[in-house]
């Protein structure tokens, strides 16, 4: 007999010899209880009658009776075992919430392990014992278990469907292909659904692609706030200083002066959190549609997988991300200052003297290291083997004329491309009578003649002869600067559409571009200028920047 694993407290109910449960137990004079045939096949094997477990012996062979006391006790043991193991059965294959029943059971219907094409009946391990043994049923097609099995059957020929149809983008059986769809073009469906697949894996990573993209976008703004929050503060701060400074008569433009930064600050905190808000729910958005697609790689379904794959590779259309932070720019600065100040025009003279300087060191803080790029330089220029200087020369260079080169006018770029954020540089004019400095669209002209102007790319500032210098815009814009600068500072702000301009040396503004749309990456913009003779030799040098 085969041994069995029972409780401690169940030791009772096994035999000595088999180590079993009971059968036919029967009863010794010395009180010991064995299976009645355990005990008859002991004793036909053994020279003398004796009990196997305390070794009594007996003079004659005693006739053995069924203890019918412990046989009662037995048979409601193993009744009581088998209700267990029954009960323990039901448990591990009753199906849950969700799960395919099988279609034979008729009391409790258990959990499905495969479902039948040929048969459109889903089994369990009972039931499904035929469809493994019966030569006739083993040629059926099982499948996991699934619903809505009469889906997966052509409603036409009554037939399943295994091919896909790629000229009408739908699922056939193999009647479909000979009849309504002979000159159409075909894939097993195991060859579709390995397709479908890869692109639905696909469509997950450009999903967690633009859940990351949002992510950091949303860890910009916060940044951009917390920027903007120091930003309201120093301004606050040096206009505080600049009220201070002046008459009770303009109290009332200190505190106009005070308002709009704090409106403005309040708005962009406003604007951040719904923008933030907006993200989040795209995120949320983003990250169904990922665990949609997730379920649907993971299924081995065909069909379900083919039919589903058009509702969720459709990749959702969200807003756009354009913020603006506070950066309380020139001149709304200028004009809320000189407003409240228009009859203290000397005193007010003298503070924003003491201001400039503050505002260029502010905007100092953003400096990059430019490097010139000599796959755009014009033919005729020269670079320094560092590519922080630039000038004219006697003769063309011979250089490949890639798309990138300008071939027309004197112009390089810088290597550095930038799409976001805040930049600066600085560059050495000393000595130069002509010069172009400024940012261009990575995409700008280069092969014939450039109007230098923000429709065509290009947010720059020049110098002409007679020391005439311009700002660069349709039709262009004089400048009239108190001194000749030696060195030019060029700042950028890519999210408030700001290019501005400095003279390092007094540290006074030159021009500032508000408003502007960039649209693409900007690149850092020279021209040293024809050389006039030799009057104009000298090359433009990139500076390092050092904040005073």
């Amino acid at each position: 007999m085969a041994a069995a694993n029972y409780h401690r407290s169940e030791d009772q109910f096994l035999c000595s010899i088999c180590l079993d449960v009971f059968n036919d137990p029967v009863t010794t004079s010395c009180g010991h209880n064995f299976c009645k045939n355990c005990l008859t096949e002991h004793w036909n094997t053994s020279d003398q009658y004796n009990c196997p477990l305390c070794k009594k012996v007996f003079n004659t062979r005693p006739e053995l009776h069924v203890n019918t006391f412990i046989s009662e006790m037995v048979g409601q043991f193993r009744d009581k075992a088998q209700q267990e193991a029954s009960s323990s059965r039901s448990e591990l294959q009753e199906s849950k919430p969700g799960e395919v029943l099988c279609d034979g059971c008729t009391g409790t219907k258990l959990k499905a392990l495969k479902s039948c094409l040929d048969c459109l009946v889903s089994y369990c391990e009972t039931h499904l014992e035929p469809h493994l043994t019966a030569s006739r049923l083993k040629r059926h097609q099982l499948i996991d278990p699934v619903e809505n099995l009469e889906d997966r059957m052509c409603t036409k020929h009554d037939k399943p469907l295994e091919l896909f149809c790629k000229t009408d983008q739908t699922c056939v059986c193999t009647l479909c292909s000979v009849l309504d769809h002979k000159t159409h073009e075909f894939v097993p469906l195991k060859e579709e659904y390995e397709e479908k697949k890869a692109k639905l894996e696909e469509t997950e990573a450009e999903i967690q692609q633009m859940i990351q993209k949002r992510q950091l976008k949303i860890q910009e703004i916060k940044h951009s706030v917390d920027f903007s929050k120091g930003d309201a503060d120093r301004e606050m701060a040096e206009g505080v200083q600049v009220f201070t400074a002046l008459k009770e008569s303009v109290e009332r433009g200190k505190a106009e002066f005070i308002d709009t930064i704090e409106k403005k600050l309040k708005t962009t905190e406003k604007q951040a959190e719904a923008f933030i808000k907006e993200l989040e729910q795209e995120i949320c958005e983003l990250m169904k549609r990922r665990t949609e697609v997730q379920q649907l790689s993971c299924s081995e379904d065909h069909l379900h997988l083919i039919q589903r794959v058009p509702s969720v590779t459709v990749t959702p259309v969200f807003g756009g991300w354009s913020f603006r932070g506070l950066n309380p720019c020139q001149l709304l600065y200028e004009r809320t200052l000189k407003k409240a100040v228009a009859q203290l025009e000397e005193t007010l003279s003298e503070e924003m003297k003491k201001l400039v300087p503050a505002e260029l060191k502010r905007v100092q803080q953003y400096a990059v290291d430019v490097i010139l790029d000599p796959d755009t330089a014009h033919p005729d220029l020269i670079l320094s083997y560092d590519g922080k200087q630039v000038h004219l020369g006697d003769v063309s260079n011979k250089v490949p004329n890639n798309p990138k080169r300008f071939s027309y006018c004197v112009n390089i770029l810088g290597k550095q491309s930038f799409s976001s954020g805040r930049f600066y540089f600085e560059v050495q004019v000393k000595g130069k009578t002509e010069w172009d400095l400024g940012v261009a669209r990575e995409f700008s002209k280069r092969k014939r003649t450039i109007s230098l102007s923000p429709q065509d790319g290009f947010w720059s500032i020049w110098l002409r002869k007679r020391n005439q210098y311009e700002a660069c815009t349709n039709p262009p814009v004089r400048l009239s600067l108190k001194c000749r600068p030696e060195k030019v500072g060029v700042f950028v702000d890519y999210e408030e559409g700001l290019v501005s301009f400095y003279n390092v040396d007094s540290a006074a503004p030159i021009y500032s571009f508000t408003d502007c749309s960039f649209r693409m990456k900007l690149l850092p913009y020279f021209s040293p200028g024809l050389n006039e003779g030799g009057r104009n030799s000298a090359p433009l040098i990139i500076s390092p920047v050092s904040v005073k």
